[in-house]
């Protein structure tokens, strides 16, 4: 009989294989184990932290042989901070995990893979988050405000000073809101701030909302704008929810980041966005490649948001159609359209999971379809892909596991090739899996 580990019991072990959340796995006595901090190729020292029934959960006590792809984390808060789980591991290593994962949830899950694997596609490494949420808290313990993420693991905010993923203007921000937050009277009633970054010049490019519990005092608001006015920031308060959320000045310019050289989109402090703005960039410009749409296309644009996707796309097309659950999202799509002339593009608002419901969109058929829906994937809609009859589908995912199952539906019961599908690093350091899938109809 196999023997057991014990919690709290020292092992060595050797690391196999990079599991979906950045640790480590080893097998020991046939059991996986999950190492934090530990990289495929290292024989280590690890201490059993949680038994589970189908695998148990490590610490890393020792590093006995080191993989040549480790790497000296740059943040001095990287295994406290729960914002990275893989600094220590080289990017080039990161991509080519990430590429690896999506790979096999493709053959694990859909039972398919792509004819073509499209190149992994890397961009800036550090300072390239545009949108953030840190979290706020007065800890009576150390008497004083913290700013941050969450601890790895644990339900704590990390006591950081600085980020180095946060876009440069944001970089210093945990302990600069920090600061600030513990001059107010109600820095007990904050309970975080949301952080957005755009690319305009000609005034603050960049928002901050404040969550707050309590109504601030007058000299709360005028430290409030001072320092708004300092980091060229404008400054909202949210009270409740969304339809709470106020600005502290009511002469801020729109918010906007650009998509091509003559598109930009104007968004709201609590808009979705993508996070990382060069690979945002390069999600379109390879959209429009793998689509290849033409002046006589009708092209579909599922989960559509700001029209990111959408406004660039419809000036190669005959007619672009966006359709979007949230209807604040569709208001601002159609304002962004109009304001920038783009006169072939029309946006729906309508619950793509619930496609029964679908409005006269539904019914008409497409040349073209583009897709990125949340983590949950866009399986509810993809019933409709036999009257659509697209020649080419275009699949932009955020979680590999949902991507691998649409794409054995598409493959499988609609008849599609799965051509080509790669990574797209939207968040290095991270174990988030963003992907780019293309598939051509065999009809």
């Amino acid at each position: 009989m196999a023997r057991k580990l014990k919690t709290g019991e020292v092992q060595e072990a050797e690391i196999l294989d990079l599991a979906h959340d950045g640790r480590g796995i080893a097998r020991i006595d046939g059991k996986a184990v999950f190492v934090e901090g530990a990289l495929p190729g290292e024989r280590v020292k690890l201490r059993v932290l949680r038994r589970r029934r189908n695998l148990d959960e490590a610490g890393l006590v020792e590093v006995l042989r080191p993989s040549a792809d480790r790497v000296v984390p740059r943040c001095a808060h990287f295994g406290v901070c729960g914002g990275c789980s893989l600094q220590h591991l080289a990017p080039a290593a990161q991509l080519a995990a990430k590429q690896r994962q999506l790979l096999e949830n493709f053959e694990r899950i859909g039972q398919v893979s792509p004819e073509r694997v499209l190149p992994a596609v890397g961009g800036p490494i550090w300072g390239y988050r545009r949108r953030a949420r840190l979290g706020i808290k007065f800890v009576y313990k150390k008497g004083r405000v913290l700013a941050g993420f969450r601890e790895r693991e644990k339900p704590y905010l990390a006591d950081i000073q600085s980020c180095e993923i946060l876009s440069e203007p944001m970089a210093s921000l945990p302990r600069d809101l920090a600061a600030l937050v513990e001059t107010l009277s109600i820095r007990e009633d904050i309970a975080q701030v949301e952080l957005a970054v755009g690319d305009h010049a000609g005034g603050p490019a960049s928002a901050m909302v404040f969550r707050v519990l309590a109504p601030p005092s007058e000299a709360d608001l005028a430290q409030l704008e001072a320092y708004g006015a300092k980091v060229g920031a404008q400054i909202f308060l949210q009270s409740g929810g969304l339809d709470s959320v106020r600005a502290l000045r009511a002469d801020y310019p729109p918010l906007r980041y650009q998509v091509t050289a003559t598109i930009d989109i104007e968004f709201g402090p609590l808009d979705f966005i993508q996070v990382n703005r060069e690979i945002n960039l390069r999600l379109i410009t390879a959209a429009k490649e793998l689509l290849d749409p033409g002046p006589a296309d009708r092209l579909l644009d599922l989960f559509c948001g700001l029209g990111n996707f959408t406004l660039p796309l419809a000036c190669h097309a005959s007619e672009a159609i966006g359709v979007e659950g949230d209807l604040g999202l569709v208001a601002k799509a159609r304002a962004n359209g109009q304001r920038l002339g783009i006169s072939n593009v029309s946006f729906q608002a309508d619950n793509l999971f619930d496609p029964a419901g679908c409005g006269e969109w539904a019914l008409k058929r497409y040349d073209l379809v583009l897709m990125d829906p949340p983590r949950a994937g866009a399986i509810e809609i993809l019933g409709h892909m036999a009257h659509w009859r697209p020649r080419r589908v275009v699949y932009i995912s955020c979680h590999p596991g949902s991507l691998a199952r649409d794409a054995g539906i598409l493959v499988k019961t609609h008849g599609f090739r799965l051509a080509g599908a790669g990574v797209m690093d939207m968040f290095p350091h991270t174990a988030h899996v963003e992907s780019i899938a293309v598939f051509e109809s065999q009809g």
